[in-house]
C-alpha cells in the first residue's frame, strides 16, 4: 500500500512542476488540479497503509 502512496506522491510532484512553473502554460490549471488530487490520494493512501499495520 505504501508503494502506491509513493507513486501518487511522485505524480503529484510532476504535476506541480508542470503547473506551478509554467512549463506547460496551456495546461497549467489542469496540472494544478491534478497536483491537488494526487496529493490528497497520496495522503489517504499513506494513512491507510500506516493504520493497516
Amino acid at each position: 500500500m505504501l508503494h502506491y502512496a509513493i507513486v501518487f506522491f511522485v505524480i503529484a510532484i510532476i504535476a506541480a512542476v508542470f503547473g506551478f512553473t509554467g512549463i506547460a502554460a496551456g495546461a497549467a490549471e489542469i496540472a494544478k488540479i491534478l497536483f491537488y488530487i494526487f496529493l490528497v490520494v497520496f495522503v489517504v493512501t499513506l494513512l491507510l497503509g500506516v493504520f493497516r499495520t
